[in-house]
């Protein structure tokens, strides 16, 4: 069984500075990695960045990130990337990375994901050319995660898992406005975790969301959202599968 440790939408600034790491310490007793699924920061700082990566450095278990929305605020979103990645995280953004579970391969492809809204309630590529723009991000931050999640498949890996900021299916969006859901997620994400296939999809962005939801492919979907888990972090355990598809255990998550 794989333990799967979650959280997203820390925001942590200078006064936080220290507040999750008494927490962090304790994951490698319970987990065997950590996924943070962006608004690592309020503002996008380099500042903000440095409180963060204090807090995961050394942590004895590996680190996959991807940033949010607040991330990329100050447009200096490759700092604090870079920022992040001196202290041992992998950042991904239409990448993935490959960790050791005791025997196991876990796979994690990541993007933050952009807006866009759901089936039968959503933006299309027409009109203005900035509102083709913006669908046009959200499909090219969809096609990256398609394509590392077909490129874990291809690897091997025992259990693949897409991390993203924003939310492939409006469940987990359930306690926000309605209004609001073209700003907090896209189909186009939970079609591209279909399509290349994931044995769980993490997301952050919905801090008024709930935490459970489901592609309709059948790939569960969790928001980790601190505001929604109430917690530095949720743990959640998956079984590793034999490439025939075929579980080890009851998943739990």
């Amino acid at each position: 069984m794989i333990r799967i440790a979650a959280v997203g939408d820390i925001h942590m600034g200078p006064d936080t500075r220290g507040t999750l790491r008494p927490a962090f310490d304790t994951l490698p007793g319970c987990a065997d990695l950590l996924l943070l699924a962006g608004d690592l920061t309020r503002h996008g700082t380099v500042g903000e960045a440095r409180v963060v990566a204090d807090e995961i450095r050394g942590l004895g278990v590996p680190v996959i990130a991807v940033l949010g929305n607040h991330d990329h605020h100050d447009d200096r979103q490759d700092e604090v990337t870079a920022v992040l990645r001196d202290a041992g995280a992998h950042v991904l953004e239409g990448e993935s990375a490959v960790v050791r579970a005791g025997d196991a391969r876990v796979g994690v492809a990541g993007t933050k994901g952009f807006g866009g809204g759901f089936v039968g309630a959503s933006a299309g590529e027409f009109g203005e050319p900035v509102m083709k723009e913006f669908v046009r991000v959200s499909r090219r931050c969809a096609d990256g995660l398609r394509a590392s999640l077909e490129k874990l498949d291809q690897e091997g890996c025992d259990v693949r898992i897409a991390l993203t900021h924003y939310s492939p299916v409006p469940e987990t969006l359930a306690g926000e406005p309605l209004e609001i859901y073209p700003f907090l997620g896209s189909y186009l994400l939970a079609e591209a975790i279909d399509t290349a296939g994931a044995d769980l999809a993490v997301h952050g962005h919905a801090h008024a969301g709930s935490e459970h939801g489901m592609t309709t492919g059948g790939v569960k979907v969790r928001n980790v959202a601190q505001p929604v888990i109430g917690r530095a972090f949720h743990v959640y355990h998956l079984p590793v599968r034999d490439r025939a598809g075929a579980g080890s255990g009851a998943t739990t998550v």
